[in-house]
């Protein structure tokens, strides 16, 4: 699809009247999600016409791309990896200082160790300080058995034990659906 195609699309979602001079939708806010949307080079028009069309744009990334091509006003969601992701050298530093205060880091864990990673990258970046909300999310566990979860109180109580400015995430869209579901 075109940047057009994909915007008339969004458009006819949120039930924006075609044509609107300002924005009269129902649903005002996208989330662009992946795989990873900073690989495909169209998310950088995307965005900019989203909000120039009245949006309110949040990209979830996987931390890996540089955020900093992305338009001041979009809010950017950013991963950061931890060990036992098996991806844990893929986060661009760089995204750090171009990070605004309307953003958020998001961890998933899986282990203590991973939470100890997240704890200590959070205090060595003083994030709670830079962006808005900085999420712990427990890893569910694979419905195949591939690799188990974690315990949602286990981290409530980690976080607590450490009084972290941490909020919980929680992949409600497991909870609401069956958690092998695709495309929810």
């Amino acid at each position: 699809m075109s940047v057009e195609e994909v915007l008339s699309r969004v458009d006819e979602l949120a039930g924006r009247d075609p044509g609107a001079d300002t924005l009269q939708a129902r649903v005002p806010l996208v989330e662009l999600t992946g795989g990873e949307p900073l690989l495909q080079e169209e998310i950088y028009p995307l965005a900019e016409n989203l909000l120039a069309a009245g949006y309110t744009v949040l990209i979830e990334t996987s931390g890996e791309r540089y955020i900093g091509r992305l338009p001041r006003e979009v809010i950017k969601i950013v991963d950061v990896k931890c060990p036992d992701s098996g991806e844990a050298d893929t986060f661009d530093l760089s995204n750090l200082d171009a990070l605004s205060a309307e953003d958020e880091v998001k961890f998933v864990l899986s282990t203590r160790r991973d939470y100890e990673f997240a704890r200590d990258f959070t205090a060595q970046h003083r994030l709670s300080e830079r962006v808005k909300q900085v999420l712990f999310s427990p890893v569910f566990e694979d419905p195949q058995g591939k690799w188990p979860g974690l315990e949602p109180r286990r981290l409530v109580e980690w976080i607590l034990a450490d009084g972290l400015p941490v909020r919980l995430g929680l992949q409600l869209h497991k909870f609401v659906w069956d958690p092998a579901t695709k495309g929810v």
